[in-house]
């Protein structure tokens, strides 16, 4: 099973708060909502299919009870790809401290990470997406355990916020595999990560 990261992120990197404005206010977040605005109907497309494909979803704690809170409590609408995808598939989410997740086909897991998730990923086939989790995302990428990444990057700078990347960390080279836009000015990279990158050496100073 493929493991893919999906994450919607600033300009400068933010991925806190994109959805509204008291989706999280950790360390006095008052930016939230920066993404809706800009969100448009080929990003909806887009993001549709993605779900989609979704054999089953990884989740950090945070992320698991935002989106237990709504998608989790909306009804149906009958014709959202993403309301479907998340009800039906399985959901698993990496905590310590859940011990009674109320949305339907929830595995919490909170003993080994790095072999709870390998064993996933050993299933045959599929894919196993994690969307937002941040801290998440930066512990499999650390573990060598993201086989693609999907960036969703909005043109604007939030200035304030929990970043993606910390301004120190593990390096990783990253292969392109696609790259859109869409008419509001949202790209879409697609990456795989490729191993530690290659530096460029010092150049020798002629001598005099």
């Amino acid at each position: 099973m493929k493991l893919t990261t999906i994450t919607n992120v600033s300009i400068d990197g933010v991925m806190q708060g994109l959805g509204g404005a008291d989706e999280d206010r950790r360390g006095g977040f008052e930016r939230g909502g920066w993404a809706l605005p800009l969100f448009d109907g080929e990003a909806a497309a887009f993001l549709g299919q993605v779900y989609q494909r979704a054999d089953a979803f990884l989740f950090g704690r945070r992320t698991y009870e935002i989106f237990a809170g709504s998608w989790g409590t909306w009804v149906d609408p009958g014709d959202s790809p993403i309301w479907t995808a998340l009800n039906t598939k399985p959901k698993y989410v990496a905590s310590t401290t859940l011990t009674d997740p109320r949305w339907a086909n929830t595995t919490v897991l909170s003993g080994d990470l790095a072999a709870a998730v390998g064993k996933l990923k050993t299933t045959p086939a599929g894919e196993l997406q994690v969307h937002g989790s941040g801290n998440l995302v930066r512990w499999l990428l650390d573990n060598h355990l993201v086989d693609e990444i999907t960036l969703l990057t909005y043109p604007v700078v939030v200035g304030q916020g929990t970043r993606l990347f910390p301004a120190t960390g593990p390096d990783t080279a990253l292969d392109l595999v696609d790259s859109r836009a869409t008419p509001n000015g949202i790209t879409i990279q697609v990456y795989r990560p490729a191993g530690r990158p290659k530096y460029a050496t010092a150049t020798p100073t002629p001598s005099e």
